[in-house]
């Protein structure tokens, strides 16, 4: 599989702090919004880069793209000890803001893209303000709580983080799964080790906490979003082990969404198979221009 090899942002990209209401956020920014905006979120364990591959042919197409770490979320601060602001109503206020941040001018719409965990919050921040929004975009993140399996290992997680510090739970996982597995499905992407291992010791320890804890927990919400009418493309790989395939399928139906299968992708076909995954998130915000 093609996927990135570091947490270099490409060419024409900026790396720098996003300024909001709410605080600072980090993000990597790219393109020339010639045909709109899009904010990216990612999912539990990682990181703004978990989009690199996706700037420049997304930029070719005419899209800005500005992909964010969330709050405790690897170069973007947040308590480390208090899970209260790791709340998802307050996650879905942070992509609030960073929208306010981002607008050029009152009431501009966003394209919004959420993997994994970051399709729930993406999801509650549309439910919150659906008219800041021209879309929604789920990948790889289903309707409600992972499975089972994934429950299991995201226990297994939250359990180390209450006995360990983050340098031994990292240490623990590299010696309990081969290398290619340690990060687990939730956020399979990235290649590079140290890159990795320096993204997971910055984590907040109370959002891995709380987030994993939602992801668990999180409610069926697909009627609340089906009643909005906004534009839903559901994107994922052929293989899932976190939300299964058919019940990605099954949500679309549901959701009377645009539904795209990446072949050759898993739980990160950003990072997978960027170039597809890419053209195919072009081809539905360009639908969505075109009413």
């Amino acid at each position: 599989m093609s996927r990135p090899a570091t947490f270099v942002p490409p060419s024409g990209a900026r790396a720098y702090r996003l300024g909001t209401a709410r605080g600072e956020f980090a993000v990597i920014d790219a393109g020339t919004p010639v045909k709109g905006t899009a904010v990216l979120l990612p999912g539990f364990t990682g990181s703004k880069e978990d989009f690199i591959s996706l700037h420049e042919p997304l930029a070719a197409a005419g899209y800005r793209t500005v992909a964010v770490d969330g709050r405790g979320q690897y170069e973007s601060p947040g308590p480390r000890d208090d899970e209260t602001p790791y709340a998802q109503a307050e996650l879905a206020q942070d992509v609030l803001a960073q929208a306010d941040a981002l607008a050029d001018g009152p009431g501009e719409r966003f394209h919004l893209l959420g993997h994994s965990f970051g399709g729930q919050v993406a999801r509650a921040a549309v439910l919150l303000a659906p008219a800041r929004f021209r879309s929604l975009t789920l990948v790889a993140s289903g309707p409600a709580e992972i499975s089972p399996s994934q429950q299991q290992r995201v226990k297994l997680l939250r359990d180390a983080l209450a006995v360990m510090d983050m340098d031994q739970v990292w240490d623990a996982i590299r010696a309990l799964e081969p290398p290619e597995d340690a990060e687990g499905d939730l956020d399979a992407g990235l290649d590079d080790q140290e890159d990795l291992r320096r993204r997971w010791l910055a984590n907040s320890p109370a959002q891995l906490t709380a987030a994993g804890r939602l992801l668990c927990e999180e409610p069926d919400r697909v009627a609340e979003l089906a009643a909005l009418r906004l534009p839903v493309h559901v994107l994922s790989g052929e293989r899932d082990d976190t939300w299964p395939v058919p019940l990605l399928d099954d949500m679309a139906v549901r959701l009377e969404a645009h539904r795209t299968v990446v072949l050759g992708a898993e739980h990160s076909p950003n990072a997978d198979r960027p170039l597809e995954t890419a053209e195919a998130l072009a081809a539905f915000w360009d639908r969505v221009a075109a009413g």
